[in-house]
């Protein structure tokens, strides 16, 4: 399916994916912005890989727009780091919340949400505010790499999908750092002396919501998320759908 974005007429999707798996992240970056400028976002919740693409785009001189989702359920390590972060690239991240408060959506719902029906809570919390925000770009610059879990595994660095049926608008999403391992990641934050959250220090693997974030062991890097439920996923990366 040809990209039906009327603005970019001469992109061929599936070729530019198949360059950019030999391209490195700053010829993916550079690219991405002369051809989309601030119509590309770069989405993060401060995970390493996201950080690593932010760092590279300030390093470049690329003025993407940066947002994260605020779910309002964060840990309070994770608020005080995006203040650090937008005093160390010199940006504001935007945070994007959902239209209920904690509080409302416990008087609505009744009770701890996450508790009962985490994927209620996660669509609520941020898929909808998401899909507010992507409504608005052309491309979504995300921090997913193959090596994170087995659902992830066969992530492409670029992937096109089906975003509004009725007004014919379909949505780039950009994983320039799908082929990096976990090793590069963190080899790269210390070297440049990028701050992180502190949680990683303290076993934390991959860090959300505080409700649903645990202490786990093993190889998968996303273990301790939604313990007690088959839940891998938020719903942020799969809502979309299959790639076309």
């Amino acid at each position: 399916m040809a990209f039906s974005l009327s603005k970019y007429p001469d992109l061929n999707v599936r070729e530019q994916a198949e360059r950019f798996e030999s391209m490195g992240l700053e010829d993916t970056l550079r690219w991405t912005w002369e051809t989309f400028g601030r119509q590309a976002a770069i989405g993060t919740s401060y995970q390493g890989s996201g950080l690593v693409i932010i760092h590279h785009a300030r390093k470049l001189g690329l003025d993407f727009p940066v947002f994260t989702v605020d779910t309002g359920l964060l840990f309070p390590e994770t608020e005080a780091l995006r203040i650090r972060l937008e005093e160390f690239f010199g940006i504001q991240i935007e945070g994007l919340k959902p239209a209920q408060t904690v509080h409302e959506q416990w008087a609505d719902y009744g009770g701890n949400l996450w508790e009962t029906n985490p994927d209620t809570c996660c669509t609520l919390r941020k898929v909808l505010p998401l899909q507010q925000r992507l409504s608005q770009l052309d491309v979504w610059i995300t921090g997913l790499r193959r090596g994170q879990s087995e659902t992830r595994a066969k992530t492409g660095i670029l992937e096109m999908y089906e975003f509004d049926k009725l007004r014919e608008k379909n949505l780039l999403k950009l994983n320039p750092m799908a082929n990096w391992s976990r090793e590069q990641v963190w080899d790269y934050i210390k070297a440049n002396a990028i701050p992180y959250n502190p949680l990683h220090d303290r076993g934390y693997r991959s860090i959300g919501c505080w409700p649903c974030t645990k202490l786990a062991g093993g190889e998968n890097e996303r273990a301790g998320r939604w313990e007690g439920f088959e839940k891998t996923e938020c719903g942020i990366h799969t809502f979309l759908g299959s790639n076309i």
